[in-house]
């Protein structure tokens, strides 16, 4: 990233803070303008002082541990054996893995605030990758900080403010920066090439895609991601006697796909596929994908594989310091990706859509002294769910407004039932999805020309419904909504992402009456952020 970008950034961050502090003032005079319609800014959660018996007597900890656009499919224990990652495959072999986890939007700010909040991203108004995360929203943080939690946060979080939101430390890449004018890093050698400055939409595709899979030019002992993890190896190491929540989150892999030199040539491209995309995709593939070469597609493949075992090394620092410290036998683990990535998949490069690669994402849990060792979990799960999770494991009441259920039972005990149906948006392109256990659903208004950066350079489709069967089609490729066959099971899954929408949306009480359901769904999935 660029000074200019970073001083842009941190204007930005001003600005929203600005913003924030304007909305508690004006919430002092009773009402919060939010745009089109009053929307009212629920104020944060109080749940007073617990009783003594509500803190779990031995004193339980949290350790969560988030990577940066890290698919389910490029993980060993997820049935990659090409994919390195020794220390995510240690942890899953001791843990539960799920195997049909959801973002419940693919991409970054709205996943990762949907995580923290037990809420849908459209619910705590955070639809936009640059919104700012309200103050008055509750995080699990600000929960487990009632329970005499200590709470800290290490690396990315993307709250797009400098607002902690329940974290007592909270570390970032700003920190990395000024640690490293403490300690130069050292010198690239000349006969190196590295990576040039990350600019997406700006440069080709092929360059900020990292399709020449160049190394960052840093070394390893140098990377944020080392870093972030040898801070949190000091966090366990100083610990009191005090219950800590700490979250680490890690950049890797997103693009550019970082990764130091001493990782250079991991991964053969060759030894890559690449994806072919099927018969139904050419109309929705952005342009910018169009001109890349199977060899550029090869590297870009082999730079996100590299940075996946990049960030394998930096897990495994913490878990070690877990099992060093004795804190594994009373620490609840929690491994995640915040959303997929499409690797030629459908002839994209990203994760803005609904595919399954960049939406199912890898979750494992590992309870501390547990005999549920090396379980696979196939029952349909929401990021919203981790909230009242945690909440649960650490004897915490669950705010009533938590939208999640707790995953526990799934991972304590077998056969038991998950959720019928998982549910996914993306405001940014006015469209969400319902996943069951054998269809998906999208749909789209596709009214709006986007704005992200993958457009198609094609017209306007219009009202877009897209049905897969995931048994029968598990790659996606046979749209079956075209077939009248298939209408009453359209019907049934559109109807219930309207009942996700007006069970969370904050402007129910705003909707147009009279309108059908397809209307409903167009008027509740409109950009209404600030």
């Amino acid at each position: 990233m660029s000074r200019e970008q970073l001083e842009k950034g941190e204007v930005m961050a001003r600005v929203r803070i600005e913003k924030i502090r304007r909305r508690k003032f004006l919430k002092t005079l009773g009402t919060v303008s939010a745009g089109p319609g009053l929307m009212i800014v629920k104020p944060k959660i109080i749940l007073g002082s617990p009783a003594k018996s509500a803190t779990p007597p031995e004193r339980l900890n949290v350790l969560v541990i988030i990577s940066d656009d890290h698919a389910a499919y490029v993980y060993g224990a997820y049935g990659n054996p090409k994919a390195r990652t020794p220390n995510l495959d240690r942890l899953a072999h001791t843990g539960v893995r799920f195997t049909h986890a959801y973002v419940n939007c693919p991409m970054c700010t709205p996943s990762r605030q949907s995580l923290i909040t037990g809420r849908l991203p459209h619910s705590i108004g955070v639809t936009q990758l640059e919104t700012a995360l309200s103050d008055e929203t509750f995080t699990i943080a600000e929960l487990l900080k009632q329970y005499g939690y200590d709470t800290a946060a290490i690396g990315k979080m993307h709250f797009n403010s400098e607002l902690h939101h329940g974290f007592d430390l909270r570390l970032d890449l700003r920190d990395h920066r000024v640690y490293l004018k403490t300690r130069p890093p050292r010198p690239i050698p000349a006969d190196i090439t590295v990576l040039p400055e990350w600019r997406p939409f700006k440069d080709p595709a092929r360059v900020w895609l990292n399709g020449s899979y160049l190394p960052y030019g840093a070394h390893d002992d140098d990377m944020p991601g080392t870093w972030f993890a040898r801070q949190a190896q000091d966090y366990l190491r100083n610990r009191t006697d005090k219950p800590f929540c700490l979250f680490v989150s890690f950049y890797e892999p997103h693009l550019p796909f970082r990764f130091p030199i001493e990782y250079r040539g991991m991964y053969d491209p060759g030894s890559f596929d690449v994806p072919e995309p099927g018969p139904e995709d050419d109309w929705q593939i952005p342009n910018i994908f169009r001109n890349l070469t199977h060899s550029e597609k090869q590297h870009i493949i082999a730079s996100y594989y590299t940075s996946v075992s990049f960030l394998d090394k930096n897990v495994g620092l913490i878990l070690d310091t877990l099992d060093e410290t004795g804190l594994s036998e009373k620490t609840l683990v929690i491994y995640l990706g915040d959303n997929g990535y499409c690797l030629g998949h459908h002839g994209r490069f990203e994760k803005h859509c609904f595919y399954e690669q960049s939406v199912r994402v890898p979750l494992v849990v590992r309870l501390p002294r547990s005999p549920r060792r090396d379980i696979e979990v196939d029952a349909l799960a929401e990021f919203i769910d981790i909230f009242p999770t945690i909440a649960e494991f650490c004897g915490a009441q669950v705010p009533a407004n938590v939208e999640g259920r707790s995953l526990l039972p799934l991972i304590e005990r077998d056969k038991m039932e998950g959720r019928d149906t998982v549910f996914s948006e993306y405001f940014y392109n006015e469209e969400a999805m319902i996943r069951a256990r054998k269809y998906k659903f999208i749909y789209s208004s596709g009214k709006i020309v986007r704005q992200d950066g993958y457009e198609t350079g094609l017209p306007l489709p219009g009202r877009t419904k897209i049905l897969f069967d995931m048994e029968n089609d598990p790659d996606e490729m046979t749209n079956l909504a075209v077939r009248p066959e298939y209408n009453e099971i359209i019907s049934r899954l559109e109807e219930e992402m309207l009942r996700r929408l007006e069970e969370t949306s904050p402007y129910v009480q705003t909707i147009p009456p009279g309108l059908c359901i397809e209307d409903k769904l167009d008027w509740y999935l409109k950009f209404r952020e600030e």
